[in-house]
């Protein structure tokens, strides 16, 4: 899956997608995510939804269309560009200025006889978001009530157009629930897609909310040094339970480009890594222009889009090319970290499990200087005797000199292949 982030926010009213759903296509994405779409409460959040089966006024145009045929307009654009439509599955928690609250009131996790609000612990103190309220999917006293509910949520999403469902949260919900859930759907929609946004859990929860069916997991190598060893742990212990997506930021996250002070070469090679290191990648819009102002899923406006200098459009496509055509970088593959003299040399074999495929990145650590690269021969990292092939984004070598010297501009990644290309 390669993953457009469409921040509905940013991109303003339905009517005004369709430049984005092009310019996707054009990268060569086959998924957009949008997040909610439903309406929110007071806080005007997002995330904090109040009206499950309404749209959010904020993206629908005045005229004869309804707002939820306006949705279906814009997903029937989307899906004639090639693109599935993936949103957020919001469950965990909803507006605490929801009827619901009142209208069922045992649905929701209690704390001193009150509706409790959902929290976490970030940098060692408590945050509490008080404009949402906790479903309790654990302990509710009508937990087949909440269960239809929310079965008839992704009803209505599917209705409107929607295939995918990025599900917020997943690890907070129990397993049983989602194999119902997921189960349950599918039974009557087979092509339904749905992924378990995991981030903030452990490696074993990851797995284990991966075992309950979902299409992919989120990973956190967004956050890797390059040198660590948690992430190829991480990703050994689910490699084998789930595919996992990729981001180098995502509307979480404070933006790339303003984090590594406006480097282009930091874009690219994050891009580069995230999109061949898993299965699958996303990345929110923006970044192919390096926008500087995080998404903020309250204050975040159609004005907010950024005129700079940066088009990376043209590069992210031959990522997603490369993604697309060979089989190593379409799934969890073997991975493994070889080391190399120089440590501003990031070496990383990959092979696929079934076939003869093999990938190899040679990646330049270092952002903002050249590094030299010498390897006596390639193919000792190599396991397959057939051809090792260039395909790397930028200069690909048609000859492949042994020994391999190579002057790595700043973040540069050279990518080698094994194998015929996808059909």
């Amino acid at each position: 899956m390669r993953i457009y982030n469409l921040f509905p926010l940013l991109a303003g009213p339905f009517n005004d997608w369709r430049p984005h759903l092009v310019r996707a296509a054009e990268m060569g994405f086959d998924w957009v995510f949008v997040n909610p779409i439903q309406k929110p409460g007071r806080s005007g959040s997002l995330y904090s939804i109040r009206d499950y089966f309404q749209i959010n006024p904020a993206f629908c145009a005045r005229g004869s269309k309804s707002p939820e045929d306006q949705v279906r307009f814009v997903v029937g654009q989307a899906e004639r560009l090639g693109l599935g439509m993936m949103i957020d599955l919001v469950i965990n928690h909803c507006a605490y200025d929801s009827a619901l609250l009142e209208q069922h009131p045992d649905w929701f996790v209690k704390e001193s006889g009150r509706i409790a609000h959902p929290s976490c612990v970030h940098d060692g103190e408590k945050v509490v978001w008080r404009d949402l309220a906790q479903f309790d999917h654990h302990h509710s006293r009508d937990a087949e009530g909440l269960y239809r509910y929310c079965r008839e949520i992704v009803g209505y999403l599917i209705g409107l157009g929607f295939k995918g469902f990025r599900c917020d949260a997943a690890y907070q919900i129990p397993t049983g629930f989602w194999q119902r859930l997921i189960t349950d759907v599918k039974r009557v929609h087979p092509d339904a897609v749905f992924v378990a946004e995991t981030l903030g859990c452990s490696a074993e929860q990851t797995r284990q909310t991966a075992l309950a069916g979902f299409e992919a997991i989120f990973n956190s190598s967004k956050w890797w040094d390059f040198e660590s060893p948690w992430l190829l742990e991480q990703y050994q212990l689910t490699r084998t339970t789930s595919p996992s997506i990729s981001f180098a930021e995502s509307h979480d996250t404070a933006r790339l480009y303003a984090e590594s002070h406006g480097n282009v070469d930091a874009l690219k090679q994050r891009y580069l890594f995230s999109a061949l290191f898993s299965a699958g990648v996303m990345m929110p819009m923006g970044f192919e222009f390096g926008f500087e102002k995080a998404l903020h899923v309250v204050e975040s406006k159609p004005h907010d889009w950024e005129d700079t200098n940066v088009d990376l459009t043209v590069f992210i496509r031959e990522i997603n090319d490369i993604k697309h055509r060979y089989p190593v970088f379409h799934e969890e593959s073997i991975t493994q970290l070889w080391a190399h003299s120089n440590p501003a040399i990031l070496i990383l074999w990959k092979a696929a499990t079934s076939g003869s495929s093999e990938g190899l990145i040679i990646l330049n650590k270092d952002v903002w200087n050249r590094q030299h690269c010498h390897i006596e021969n390639l193919y000792h990292y190599v396991q397959s005797p057939l051809p090792l092939a260039d395909v790397s984004p930028q200069w690909p070598l048609d000859y492949l000199p042994t020994p391999f010297d190579y002057e790595l501009l700043p973040g540069m990644g050279r990518v080698f292949v094994t194998g015929e290309p996808a059909a």
